[in-house]
């Protein structure tokens, strides 16, 4: 362990002593400070910052803090940020200087060209190469089932990640699975990143500042998964006048409000969301209850809720208090109360009730403090929690005689984190800053608790048991360090390391994992880049189903199952062309190790207790190529994505030993998203997806048991299955339109939404299954007979046929 912590230090010093050698001039002095949203003090986050003449810069961070190192005399810094006009600042620098950037909404076509030019020349020069800003302000635009927008349907559209089950917000990223996924929330880990069986995300738009995904090309301070990292940030809340949002779809509705608490210092934003099937469904279930002795109550909906609070206390010192609070709730309520025609009979009343809820809560605390004018500190701490909580009762009671009998089911589980993290950002000078940083993390593992109650009516033996009742702690601890440096004008590098130790029922993992990225500048608009990452995972989700469910279990590593492993290698090039466009080709390879897969035939009972027996360990690799062309400005913007690629697995005790394509082997998918601006009151969306299909267990055929001859009884048949994922479903595509008319009203503006999902009525396939074909045909033996049986034809089940939707929304 002290020799990689030695390792990081060493990896700063070489790259501290590489800037030293550097020929320079004798003293720079520095030019720091923040850039801001002018209209709401929303810091920006990847703005571009340049002196002109040298063109040294740099981007801001998080923060949206800069430090820019540059020698004595005159310069002229310019700010530029996708949607905003840039801003210019001639200083004649003579010691270290603050200057804070304000900067307005882009106010022209011509302003756009310029921010756009400079700041996809700036993604062409920076080392990270598998990493997309997913833009927050084109996804409100795209059309969406149920005219709901969300960012996890968004990224499904991008180059490189795939989708679950159609209608569902699972992403599975260059080969990886559903658990390999990391979501941060304002920093904080999201264990279910789903509302509505996976149909939904927990992550509402009104609240999202800023995306960013990472597929590969890993910088060191992210970790913990193996295929992705999905960035997600809240706004931080307007510091100088009030706004609101308020929207109303078919299935939910959202408010949002911000604004000032000491203006210029003090900020707030809160937004929440929910559904109202529960509301929708009454007429029907009061239909339902017109028999006075029987009433029934059922439901479902969720909500969520996103708070956050910040107070600049000076220039060098910030703190944000974020929170988030979503749950899902279905429940049903049944009682009964039957007639009985002789009235010396005893009266009896029935009650049924069941409920089904999970949620997630996390909060962040975070301090912002700026140590020097060349180094930036961030101060964390996190708490996660996400539970799982099933309840079925059943009773029956005796009125007359006063006595009840009662059958009781609960089923709990859940995950709990609590950890601190520090981060800094570290400015040497304009062609070299290093990041880095430590944490820890306590995990608390609750991975099932069943409890079972019985209260017998008279005479009988009482039940009250509790089964699986097993928690499991573990603590994590990381470092890590980054150091981004040009080695010559031409080649860039940047270089890191992350230390991961896992300690788990008395045994711990130590895992070293490097980072690796080159980017070569053949010009100021072609650039070639390679990249490197070892990632580790120290937790397992074990899944019975394709579509997300709250019963899926989040357990640690074991003694007997070691942390899942990937390396990844990733080639590519950006380039501009004209017309403003944008262009990166990526290749990839991944190999993935220590994954597990369910026994054949095994599924999980309920607990947590046992599972290591039901499971196999193995391993994966996926391979491909990505392509993407993008329009960044403009009244035309958006997106041709294109992805060609191959995900494989193999286990020892899986498919005889052999290798097998994974579920979601996809070998083509195709995305293309535009939103077109005609004017200030009418826009559109279109999106259109291709895939090929998915990988499907299906067995070839059935025979008859063996003792079928000599039985008379009832057989079911043995079916025999050729191998894992062995055939391919029907390929999927399908049509969305969207346009959003806009007015401005004296007090804010008003937008109709109307969008048309699967335009073309496409019958996309959800799931497949035998089924029986009745034949009549003459017999070929006895013409004047006719032949009646039953052959099997595989039948498709399709959900989700042309969906209209409409919703309104208010902006004041």
């Amino acid at each position: 362990m002290r020799r990689y912590i030695s390792l990081i230090f060493f990896m700063v010093s070489v790259g501290a002593h590489l800037t030293a050698q550097r020929p320079a001039t004798a003293t720079r002095f520095t030019v720091s400070g923040y850039v801001t949203d002018a209209g709401s003090g929303e810091r920006l986050i990847d703005a571009t910052v340049y002196e002109k003449a040298s063109f040294n810069g740099t981007t801001t961070n998080n923060y949206g803090f800069y430090s820019l190192p540059l020698p004595p005399g005159k310069a002229e810094i310019i700010v530029s940020y996708l949607g905003y006009d840039p801003d210019t600042v001639l200083v004649q620098l003579s010691g270290d200087t603050v200057i804070n950037f304000n900067l307005l909404m882009s106010s022209s076509e011509i302003d756009a060209v310029t921010v756009t030019a400079t700041g996809r020349r700036a993604k062409i020069e920076s080392t990270q190469m598998s990493m997309i800003d997913v833009p927050v302000e084109k996804f409100l635009k795209l059309p969406v089932i149920f005219g709901e927008a969300d960012v996890l349907k968004v990224i499904q559209l991008l180059p490189g990640v795939q989708s679950g089950t159609e209608g569902s917000t699972g992403i599975y990223v260059r080969g990886g699975g559903p658990d390999q996924n990391l979501f941060l929330l304002d920093g904080v880990p999201v264990y279910n990143a789903n509302h509505l069986f996976g149909f939904m995300s927990v992550f509402n738009p009104d609240a999202v500042k800023s995306v960013q995904l990472y597929k590969g090309g890993f910088p060191a301070r992210y970790g913990e998964r193996l295929s992705s990292v999905v960035d997600i940030r809240m706004k931080e809340g307007n510091e100088k006048e009030f706004h609101g949002n308020l929207a109303v779809g078919l299935i939910s509705s959202k408010l949002s409000l911000e604004g000032p608490i000491i203006k210029d210092r003090t900020s707030y934003v809160i937004s929440a969301r929910r559904t109202y099937y529960d509301i929708l469904a009454q007429p029907f279930i009061m239909k339902f209850n017109q028999d006075q002795n029987t009433r029934t109550a059922g439901g479902y909906y969720f909500y969520d809720l996103n708070a956050k609070i910040n107070h600049k206390f000076s220039e060098k010192s910030r703190l944000y208090l974020s929170s988030y609070l979503g749950r899902d709730r279905a429940y049903s309520r049944n009682r009964s109360r039957p007639d009985f025609p002789d009235p010396d009979m005893d009266r009896y009343e029935y009650k049924d009730s069941y409920g089904l809820g999970w949620g997630n809560m996390i909060t962040a605390l975070r301090w912002n403090y700026l140590i020097t004018n060349k180094l930036f500190s961030n101060t964390t701490l996190t708490y996660s929690k996400y539970d799982f909580d099933v309840t079925i009762e059943s009773s029956s009671e005796n009125l007359t005689k006063k006595q009840k009998e009662v059958d009781y089911f609960r089923y709990f589980s859940g995950i709990e984190d609590v950890g601190a993290k520090i981060d800094f950002d570290w400015y040497l000078s304009p062609r070299h800053s290093v990041k880095f940083g430590t944490g820890y993390t306590f995990h608390n593992f609750k991975p099932g608790v069943t409890t079972f109650r019985y209260d017998p009516m008279e005479g009988d033996t009482g039940l009250d048991t509790v089964v699986g009742d097993m928690k499991v702690r573990a603590n994590e601890f990381i470092m890590y360090a980054e150091d981004n440096i040009d080695l010559t004008s031409k080649l860039k590098v940047n270089a890191g390391v992350r230390l991961s130790l896992f300690n788990v029922q008395d045994t711990s993992y130590f895992v070293f994992q490097p980072r690796l990225s080159l980017r070569y500048l053949a010009t100021d608009d072609l650039s070639f880049k390679i990249s490197y990452s070892k990632m580790a995972q120290f937790v397992h989700l074990l899944t019975t189903s394709a579509i997300s469910l709250p019963t899926d279990l989040w357990l640690p590593v074991t003694r007997r199952f070691e942390p899942p492993v990937s390396h990844q290698v990733a080639a590519g090039t950006g380039f501009l062309i004209p017309g403003d466009l944008e262009v990166t080709v990526e290749a990839f390879y991944k190999t993935m190790d220590n994954l597990i897969e369910y026994k054949e035939g095994a599924f999980f009972g309920g607990t947590g207790a046992g599972w290591e027996s039901k499971v196999e360990k193995g391993r994966g690799w996926a391979y491909g190529a990505e392509f993407m062309i993008e329009k960044s400005y403009g009244k035309l913007t958006g997106w041709i994505g294109y992805t060609l690629s191959w995900t494989m697995r193999k286990f020892d005790n899986l498919n005889f030993g052999r290798t097998f394509p994974a579920k979601y082997d996809r070998r083509h998918d195709i995305s293309i998203a535009l939103t077109h601006k005609f004017n200030d009151r009418v826009d559109m969306g279109l999106v259109w997806v291709y895939g090929t299909g998915n990988a499907a267990t299906l067995g070839a055929s059935d025979y008859p048991p063996e003792d079928f001859f000599s039985s008379g009884y009832y057989y079911s048949s043995v079916t025999d299955f050729p191998g894992r994922n062995n055939y391919r479903t029907p390929s999927y595509h399908r049509l969305d339109l969207g346009v959003n008319l806009h007015k401005q009203k004296k007090n804010g503006i008003r937008t109709w939404s109307f969008s048309v999902y699967n335009a073309y009525n496409r019958l996309n396939p959800f799931f497949l299954y035998w089924g029986t074909e009745w034949v009549q045909e003459p017999d070929p033996d006895n013409p004047a007979e006719t032949l009646y049986y039953g052959k099997p034809v595989l039948k498709k089940v399709s959900v989700f046929p042309i969906i209209p939707s409409v919703s309104y929304a208010f902006k004041f």
